[in-house]
């Protein structure tokens, strides 16, 4: 009896994730290992490989892509090796952007190759490629339509399950112009399930329907954006105008019979046909207006951030709740800052609902809650800070010489002044729950960078890693904290790239020799 008990004790837990020996459990507790022992004051982190390009440079869960995707290296392995080298591609093949998809857990799928990582890739031409990850090999091709449209953006509407492929902005030559002819069709969006590869539908984006005043759009999380002039930004329901627009649905690899067109979707020349025809302005779920567009939604309950929409305000954020538009309670956040380039904020991807803010030389986690005795408002609260490494320094506009002479400051220092400790980069690496972070201090011509990993919930700071090249303020970079690897790429001027792999080591008196 004491054994059946165990037995259906055990199956109960199976049922609800709680089962030691699966998967899941052993790969977070090899995290929580991996995160203690990067943490350890005596683990480095070491420029193991270098390298630089003329073509810009990319990194995906573990690869390094250069050459236009075509060459692709492992940063893994102890040391980064080459996967594959494509031959150079002409002009025609170069691809214009790039998407890393990775098997969906639980599910069957029609291919072995479905199994392991694809890259997603969208040329020029407007073919929609999905390589192999790990050979560069081509499993699937997909024509998505002639020269009535330039296809150039890939992203998620939902990661890992559902693509969009966006159009560049249709714009009519000169000559077209001058000779009175009239454009209303401004963007195109083609919208696939992945794993297997299936095509939902391709809709226009049309002045007609949208407004003269339209400057760009997307798809995100089921909803439909567009954004307008002067700082508009709607919201539409996009699941809801794919169901009432849809003419008629269409297979990849099927044939069709489309306004005369006879050919099979997705194949050269005919491509996708423009299935979704959006007759009528569909309702209106959000309307907001936010200095350049800048428009978020996350937290619980669902909140938005935007700025008003004038330039004065430019640095001040309202925080205010979806349901009724209500500011919370110490919604305005700003820092007051006097710098050349802006203070930023943003929801904290780890879905905890939290706002991350951060300045030149402060990075505030805020976090929402209930006021007391009003549980229908919400209040911006503080939830930890992280201060910037600064010398204080007597900043006063007034002197006075050894001789009495007053001498007065004609300006004083920026809050983002490159000769103080200034916050550039902060991320988050979800699979060890840490807050990452980059600040410089540049004095001359060379510039001293840093990575830091602090406590995700408390902010405390765990580690501190030098980065060894020196760091131009000047130049565009980009850092990445991927478990126990850091990968800095930075931009030179005159397109130069240059890509810095650093991997943890555990210092030992054999590694310093």
């Amino acid at each position: 009896a004491p054994e059946a008990h165990n037995v259906c004790r055990l199956l109960t837990r199976r049922a609800h994730g709680f089962y030691a020996r699966d998967a899941g459990i052993a790969h977070r507790k090899n995290l929580g290992l991996l995160r203690k022992i990067m943490c350890q004051e005596s683990t480095k982190f070491k420029n193991v490989w270098t390298t630089h390009s003329a073509s810009p440079i990319a990194y995906e869960r573990g690869r390094i892509y250069l050459d236009n995707y075509q060459c692709c290296i492992s940063s893994i392995a102890q040391e980064p090796r080459i996967l594959y080298q494509k031959p150079k591609c002409s002009k025609s093949e170069k691809i214009e952007d790039a998407l890393l998809l990775e098997c969906p857990l639980g599910e069957m799928l029609p291919s072995p190759t479905d199994y392991k990582s694809s890259l997603i890739v969208l040329t020029v031409q407007n073919w929609l490629l999905r390589l192999s990850a790990d050979s560069g090999e081509i499993l699937e091709k997909i024509y998505l339509a002639g020269s009535c449209c330039k296809f150039r953006y890939l992203s998620w509407d939902t990661p890992q399950e559902v693509m969009v492929v966006k159009s560049a902005q249709n714009k009519l030559s000169a000559a077209a112009q001058q000779a009175g002819i009239q454009q209303s069709v401004l963007f195109y969006l083609a919208v696939f399930r992945v794993l297997p590869l299936s095509f939902i539908g391709m809709l226009e984006i049309n002045k007609k329907i949208f407004g003269n005043s339209v400057t760009d759009v997307a798809v995100s999380n089921g909803i439909l954006i567009v954004m307008c002039s002067m700082g508009l930004v709607r919201l539409y329901n996009f699941q809801a105008i794919s169901e009432q627009f849809m003419e008629q649905p269409f297979d990849l690899g099927h044939e069709f019979n489309w306004n005369g067109q006879v050919g099979v979707v997705g194949k050269y020349p005919f491509g996708l046909p423009c299935n979704i025809k959006i007759t009528d302005t569909p309702p209106l779920l959000f309307e907001a207006s936010s200095l350049e567009n800048a428009f978020q939604i996350g937290g619980y309950p669902w909140h938005y951030i935007i700025t008003p929409n004038k330039k004065k305000h430019k640095g001040v954020f309202h925080i205010c709740s979806l349901k009724d538009n209500a500011l919370a309670k110490n919604g305005i956040q700003d820092m007051k800052c006097c710098s050349l380039e802006p203070d930023w904020i943003y929801f904290h991807p780890d879905m905890s609902g939290r706002i991350i803010h951060v300045g030149p030389n402060l990075i505030k986690v805020l976090k929402l809650k209930e006021v007391k005795n009003n549980t229908d408002q919400m209040e911006v609260a503080e939830d930890f800070t992280i201060v910037a490494n600064r010398e204080d320094s007597v900043n006063d506009t007034v002197t006075v010489t050894a001789s009495g002479r007053v001498v007065k400051k004609r300006f004083n220092l920026l809050d983002d002044d490159p000769e103080q400790e200034t916050f550039k980069i902060v991320d988050y690496e979800d699979e060890l729950d840490l807050l990452s972070t980059v600040a410089v201090t540049q004095i001359g011509a060379d510039g001293i960078a840093h990575l830091d990993f602090h406590c995700n919930e408390h902010g405390i700071l765990l580690k501190s890693v030098p980065l060894l090249e020196s760091w131009d303020v000047t130049y565009s970079h980009e850092v990445y904290f991927d478990k126990d690897l850091v990968l800095h790429i930075e931009q030179k001027p005159n397109r130069r790239f240059s890509c810095y792999v650093y991997q943890m080591v555990c210092d030992t008196a054999k590694d310093d020799e």
